[in-house]
């Protein structure tokens, strides 16, 4: 596309100079090439505006700022240079993306899904619904994106504008029809979903997390809302929203201009409301069912994932399954075959005599679900449930004790030790978690090595016992001060298992 056809797709406040056709769009300097349009937007971390010198020395053929002082001294200096201001740079970035690669976000019907926990299943189970009535799927999401076949890495919960629509061009070449995609609080705040049009949007729950960005839980609730409402799109079609949460009812009140909005719950407090319903509810190790009873009809469904949490996971998937058009019947079928996702009470292989279990729980409220289901399923063996965490350095401090208390609460013996501390000294934030744990009568251990600690709570273990190792989940890494190293819970866990073999 031209310049001026590109500069016509956004706000701008003042432009001047020119380009020839523009050869793609980029927001990092780093990434810029001969003929590229460079967007400079200031960030949470960073200001992009301090590259543009960088950006114009690697080729760009024009600059895109949401700096009034950045233009100007690039008309100084550079008059020939195709360049405008616009008030907000994220946007004009979500909005020359799309109109260079061909609007892909037109072409693939989107299901997004936001809240604390349960966003990842629920988005792998959506997808997984959705490809087995044939439908070939994107899916952008805190463990990884799949285009079509192809499974890719995935750095961010949810990315830049630009690189989402460079992920559904890649769909649309793949002959995708459908995306499922994680929408995060920052994504939705920061406007980095801006112009994605959503066809069904999924709310899960909002438990404390991520109070060191949004402040408080009032914002955070706000952030979310967001989705339902529209991010420079109209609102979604259909709205499925969790009315067991305590924010489930200020998502509906958000989602009044939706075109329907479907309730979903199975504690008793929303049998009187909720549209969609789990009745007759049966939990055991490796298998779930109940009566899935909608405006539709009923059907039973089964399934592998185990717990409570993974009814409501399989509740949300399925009600945005039936309504991106799947029969009821379809869904309970492929129900059956769903298979857990990385990292979510993944099971580590032994012949011990002792369940091993690498989850991400990382609030205490998921800490809280896991260990719950934990204890149901040693309650017959008479067995122990040991837990393993720590928290995230640079993040929500409040939370710190109340982790640590929901593990003593539910648990037989605590292991505490680091997770991601970041620029943070690990020993200070045991020490918060700490003062949780010891408000309960479990048995504390504190390692600050966290291959030490899987090794002691896995040696801890005795037959019939369960060793939840939790926060990290699918993450094959450890964020420290001095940088980031490899470390993987599974691989860990499953090397102390085979030295005690």
């Amino acid at each position: 596309m031209t310049w001026e056809e590109l500069s016509a797709e956004t706000s701008v406040i003042a432009r001047g100079g020119t380009a020839d056709e523009i050869a793609g769009v980029e927001y990092d300097s780093r990434r810029v090439g001969r003929g590229d349009l460079f967007v400079a937007m200031r960030g949470g971390v960073t200001d992009g505006n301090r590259y543009i010198g960088a950006a114009i020395a690697q080729g760009a053929a024009a600059v895109v700022t949401d700096s009034r002082e950045a233009y100007e001294r690039m008309r100084r200096e550079h008059p020939a240079l195709a360049a405008a201001v616009v008030e907000r740079g994220r946007r004009a970035l979500a909005e020359v993306s799309a109109a260079a690669m061909g609007h892909p976000e037109r072409k693939l019907a989107l299901s997004a899904v936001t809240g604390t926990n349960g966003k990842t299943t629920t988005a792998f189970l959506l997808e997984s619904l959705l490809r087995s009535a044939g439908s070939t799927c994107v899916l952008i999401g805190t463990i990884e994106t799949h285009v079509g076949g192809e499974m890719r890495p995935s750095p961010h919960t949810t990315p830049e504008s630009r690189d989402v629509l460079e992920i559904f061009a890649d769909g649309v070449k793949a002959r995708a029809t459908e995306a499922v995609m994680e929408m995060s609080s920052h994504a939705l705040e920061q406007e980095r979903v801006w112009g994605l049009p959503v066809d069904v949007a999924i709310f899960t729950n909002l438990t404390q997390d991520h109070l060191d960005y949004h402040g408080t839980m009032e914002n955070y609730a706000a952030a979310k809302k967001r989705l339902f409402a529209g991010v420079g799109a109209p609102p979604p079609r259909v709205a499925v929203i969790n009315v067991d949460d305590e924010y489930g009812q200020q998502m509906v009140n958000a989602a009044g201009r939706c075109e329907a909005v479907w309730t979903y719950g199975w504690k008793p407090q929303a049998r009187s409301v909720a549209d969609f319903q789990a009745e007759n509810v049966v939990l055991r190790a490796g298998e779930t069912s109940f009566d899935w009873k909608t405006p539709r009809g009923t059907v039973e469904m089964r399934s592998t994932l185990t717990g409570r949490v993974n009814v409501d996971n399989l509740l949300a998937a399925s009600c945005a399954a039936l309504a991106r058009g799947m029969s009821l019947e379809q869904i309970a079928a492929a129900a059956e075959l769903l298979r857990p996702v990385p990292g979510r009470f993944e099971t580590v292989p032994n012949d011990l005599a002792i369940t091993v279990v690498v989850d991400y729980a990382h609030t205490d409220d998921a800490l809280r679900n896991l260990i719950s289901l934990a204890r149901e399923l040693v309650k017959e063996r008479n067995g122990r449930v040991i837990t393993l965490f720590g928290c995230g350095g640079d993040r929500d401090r409040t939370k710190r004790p109340k982790m640590g208390r929901a593990a003593g609460e539910g648990s037989d013996l605590v292991i505490l030790t680091s997770d991601n501390p970041r620029s943070e000294e690990p020993g200070s934030i045991i020490a918060e978690a700490l003062v949780g744990v010891r408000e309960t009568s479990a048995d504390c251990i504190v390692e600050e090595d966290r291959a030490g600690a899987i090794e002691i709570a896995i040696r801890a273990a005795r037959a019939g016992d369960i060793v939840l190792l939790a926060g990290k989940g699918h993450e094959k890494v450890q964020i420290l001060k001095d940088g980031t190293v490899p470390f993987d819970d599974v691989a860990v866990a499953t090397g102390v298992l085979k030295e005690i073999a």
